[in-house]
């Protein structure tokens, strides 16, 4: 006949579980600033898409160019949300895998391990991605050489 664990086993596999689950909910407030990014990258891009069509010249060009980088800033962000979702499904089936060894006394620890390390790659991933979409925003946030002349019509 299988024997519970006892309570202390149990409390001592919560608090093993805090970890975790702390990080989920740092990954949490990156997905939503992440989801604000790309909404707001899709806002611009459907504002440029109108005036697209209207433009001539150098600045149809410049709205080309623009959506090129916000299509590029979409793919970035896209990817980062990604990498944040899968950064936290390995988040839970650590807290899983930790409850399922102490409950069924098995010894997989390494296993455990493996899928803490790969919900870090995972995350840090997710934060280069995050911090490269930053960087081409900044980028692509330059005043035209034209409004900073000096001289005023």
């Amino acid at each position: 006949m299988p024997t519970l664990p006892e309570l202390s086993t149990i409390a001592q596999t919560i608090s093993l579980s805090l970890s975790p689950v702390f990080m989920l909910a740092g990954i949490g407030a990156l997905l939503n600033v992440l989801a604000g990014r790309l909404s707001r990258v899709i806002d611009r891009a459907r504002a440029v898409e109108q005036l697209h069509p209207r433009s001539t010249g150098p600045e149809h060009d410049r709205h080309v160019r623009e959506l090129r980088l916000l299509d590029r800033r979409m793919t970035i962000i896209n990817n980062s949300l990604f990498l944040a979702v899968a950064s936290a499904v390995m988040t839970c089936i650590v807290v899983v895998l930790l409850f399922v060894a102490e409950l069924a006394k098995l010894h997989f620890g390494t296993f455990v391990a493996l899928a803490f390390i790969l919900a870090m790659v995972l995350l840090i991933a997710s934060l280069v991605g995050f911090i490269i979409e930053v960087r081409v925003s900044l980028g692509a946030i330059h005043v035209r050489e034209e409004l900073l002349n000096e001289d005023r019509p």
